[in-house]
């Protein structure tokens, strides 16, 4: 019987320390398993010296291979990045700061092996700031109501896929891409697996509050058409109750003539409320025509600077 193989991708961003326990924690979970195992380092840029540290791994180890984008393109330009040079019966997503516990892959692979096609990973406790902890909650459990698919909860990219689904979403074209949501868009047999995320083990995250909020729009206006919903029926009630107060403003001008609002502050009221409707609503298409924008484009998704492999 053919050994499986597996193929581990970890986007590297700042993590010149961790690269080297990453790919021995690996390296063991993999020799545990007794799978045959190709480990993939998309280093996205990194400004610092991930890329000399991973040469030197790469040189060392045959299982190993290397990749450095010319510029950072995001996690999820790394992800792809590596799957389109992976060669896999199953591929595994890893953040490269070791949030993404290496160990966990074992129970991916046991529930791969019992036919699931997709298995990932659900955070069921954060080690991160109380408040923290409450908005990816907030997030996720929004995320989940309003999108058009259903979303796992407090599930991460860290995830193992089958090659059938990886073949299916290297076909994607679309370029601003949101892979947990597209892993759940793509269907087939799927499972999670609880896990607690530990915090980061070297340096400082480069992720802030407006990084996240900027990554939970991108999933939002991604998958739910919801925020387009919300502009119609506020757009529908800023209509009645308009009706409703001309109707008022009518009737007491004839019945109480006295009694008639006067001066500024009701006029400049009714327009601020109004203009920040406008305004909201604006946003809401912009972000929408953004992505249309960004599509159109037909930029390349990443730009490979230097592929690093064993010549032994």
């Amino acid at each position: 019987m053919k050994t499986k193989k597996i193929s581990a991708i970890i986007a590297c961003y700042r993590d010149e320390k961790a690269i080297p326990l990453m790919h021995d924690r690996l390296e063991k979970t993999f020799q545990k398993i007794g799978v045959d195992y190709e480990i993939i380092f998309i280093n996205d840029g990194s400004p610092d010296n991930s890329e000399s540290v991973l040469k030197k791994i790469v040189d060392k180890d045959k299982h190993t291979i290397a990749v450095t984008h010319s510029r950072n393109f995001s996690s999820q330009m790394a992800f792809t990045s590596g799957m389109d040079i992976s060669t896999g019966d199953a591929i595994v997503f890893l953040d490269g700061d070791l949030q993404d516990p290496p160990e966990i892959i074992e129970k991916f692979y046991n529930k791969w092996c019992e036919g699931y096609d997709v298995v990932y990973g659900v955070r069921t406790k954060r080690e991160a700031p109380l408040f923290m902890q409450f908005a990816y909650k907030l997030f996720y459990r929004l995320f989940h109501k309003i999108s058009y698919i259903s979303i796992p909860l407090d599930a991460g990219d860290f995830s193992l896929i089958d090659r059938k689904v990886v073949d299916v979403l290297k076909t994607f074209p679309e370029r601003d891409r949101f892979l947990r949501g597209l892993r759940a868009w793509v269907g087939f047999k799927q499972i999670g697996v609880s896990y607690v995320r530990p915090e980061r083990m070297f340096g400082r995250t480069t992720n802030n509050f407006l990084k996240n909020f900027n990554w939970a729009t991108k999933g939002i206006f991604s998958f739910s058409y919801v925020p387009l919903q919300w502009m119609t029926l506020l757009s529908l009630f800023v209509f009645f109750i308009s009706i409703i107060g001309m109707i008022y403003q009518l009737f007491i001008r004839i019945a109480f003539p006295e009694s008639t609002p006067k001066g500024i502050t009701t006029v400049l009221i009714a327009v601020l409320f109004l203009g920040s409707i406008q305004l909201l609503g604006i946003s809401i298409l912009g972000e929408y025509i953004g992505k249309i924008f960004e599509e159109v484009k037909q930029r390349p998704k990443y730009v490979v600077k230097q592929i690093y492999k064993n010549k032994n």
